[in-house]
């Protein structure tokens, strides 16, 4: 039997905004991940993907939030955000 082991997406992509911005000085970046992962699965994936080891990681979750677009109601579904801290020195670069 095939081992049909599926790899779930945990770090989504990055999330840009202006505050995120100022805060990768200092080596702190933030990332829309999956909604059932755990800090150790973050911090794995990270190592994994940008070859750097993470000092911490914060998960946050976003709530779901009722927008209006073209005049009719919507929901915006929320998810998981996480920040993730780096050592002095180290960078990534998003390309």
């Amino acid at each position: 039997m095939a081992d049909t082991k599926i790899e779930k997406k945990i770090i989504k992509n990055p999330r840009v905004t202006e505050k995120v911005a100022t805060l990768a000085d200092k080596n702190i970046y933030t990332f829309d991940v999956s909604s059932t992962v755990t800090k150790n699965e973050i911090k794995k994936d990270f190592e994994k993907k940008y070859k750097v080891k993470p000092v911490k990681v914060n998960i946050t979750k976003i709530q779901e939030k009722i927008v209006m677009r073209r005049g009719r109601k919507g929901i915006k579904s929320g998810g998981k955000k996480a920040v993730v801290y780096l050592k002095k020195g180290d960078k990534i670069e998003f390309v």
